[in-house]
């Protein structure tokens, strides 16, 4: 059996793949782009992810290569399967998580519900996008966005004429992703694990509190979501993990629109902030089922261990010292309270940590992960 599994990315997500890795007995190497990230207990090699070589080299001492993010080149990726090399997910998968162009083009292809959308290459197209849509929509670059980076909310037509620039500037080409402005209700995200062979786990959907763009608190299971909206989240995961031949982690983010739609916003091919709850919350954590789907075991049961399940990101910090000098604090008055932080400097805005707390009551437990993870801020 397969079992060396090379991660490309030093951050948190790495980080907490290393546990389930050694609870396995599996052999976790990481390529860190820096020394001292959040994942160094594994990192062998620092180097860049963009460097054909550095990569090569990486892969030649693993079994299998996975990811922590979704950014390595694409002639890179396909350089690897061409060598022989296991790489999960592909290059042909992440694809669709690494240009929002193309993933929209490809649920579209695949009759999924998603947002009325458009490429648009210039801010008169852009115009005729938003004349068409009550003059208010949501335009994202294709590439590279994330935690509500390269995504703004515009009312005219000449409002990213900055981001045409830089595409002109380019010399390469291409084009921005405008979208309807969506009425949502709320937030929804759902996980799904698929081997290579096809075996697929689906774990209950999530609700998702955003703050600034980046994902602030999750509720497992979310409210009020059992029967048909749980089947439909369900539903839809799969037939994207099928139809994209996605192996290991799949995030799949939806919006519950006003008008009782749901509609995928985005895709992340990899563990997922939305999952963190797994890790006390599940049967099996995200992180242990990202493991074994990469390396084709039977995948684990994603059965709740609570009724409710609440994690809240810590984010900033503390202004001034280690987040360890707020354990006393947090651990004396929320002694339920499961603390993980990231090897990160507390830093505004940032993800450096994150509180779970799990219970029969979810105003409850709500309260006390919300109230920890507020110890470590200031």
């Amino acid at each position: 059996m397969k079992t060396t599994v090379g991660v490309i990315g030093g951050g948190q997500l790495a980080r907490m793949m290393i546990p389930a890795a050694v609870n396995l007995g599996i052999d976790i190497r990481v390529l860190a782009e820096d020394e001292g990230m959040s994942a160094d207990l594994a990192a062998v090699q620092v180097g860049d992810y963009r460097d054909r070589d550095v990569v090569l080299a990486f892969a030649a001492t693993v079994d299998v290569v996975t990811f922590d993010h979704e950014h390595v080149p694409q002639e890179i990726l396909r350089e690897l399967v061409a060598r022989g090399v296991a790489v999960h997910p592909g290059p042909d998968a992440l694809l669709y998580a690494q240009d929002k162009l193309l993933m929209r083009q490809r649920l579209t292809e695949l009759g999924l519900p998603v947002p009325d959308w458009a490429r648009v290459e210039n801010a008169a197209e852009l115009g005729v996008f938003l004349a068409a849509h009550n003059n208010r929509a949501v335009v994202k670059t294709a590439r590279g966005g994330y935690d509500g980076k390269g995504v703004r909310l515009v009312t005219h037509d000449h409002e990213v004429d900055d981001w045409f620039a830089a595409l002109a500037e380019d010399g390469n080409g291409g084009a921005l992703l405008v979208e309807e402005l969506v009425e949502f209700r709320r937030e929804l995200a759902q996980l799904v694990a698929r081997r290579p062979s096809g075996q697929i786990a689906v774990w209950p959907v999530v609700e998702t509190v955003q703050q600034g763009g980046v994902c602030a608190e999750v509720i497992a299971p979310a409210p009020s979501s059992e029967g048909r909206l749980a089947q439909a989240a369900a539903d839809i995961a799969v037939r994207i993990a099928e139809g994209i031949g996605a192996t290991g982690m799949l995030a799949v983010e939806l919006f519950e629109t006003t008008d009782e739609r749901i509609l995928v916003n985005e895709l992340a091919m990899r563990p997922h902030n939305s999952g963190h709850w797994s890790i006390e919350g599940s049967t099996t954590s995200q992180f242990e089922q990202h493991l074994r789907a990469v390396l084709d075991l039977p995948l684990g049961a994603t059965d709740t261990r609570d009724p409710w399940t609440v994690m809240v990101n810590i984010l900033g910090g503390p202004a001034e010292g280690a987040l360890s000098a707020r354990y006393p604090a947090v651990f004396e008055a929320y002694p339920a309270a499961k603390v993980h932080t990231y090897g990160k400097d507390p830093r505004p805005g940032r993800k450096v940590g994150h509180v779970t707390v799990g219970g029969d009551d979810l105003d409850l437990a709500a309260y006390q992960a919300r109230a920890a993870a507020a110890i470590f801020q200031d």
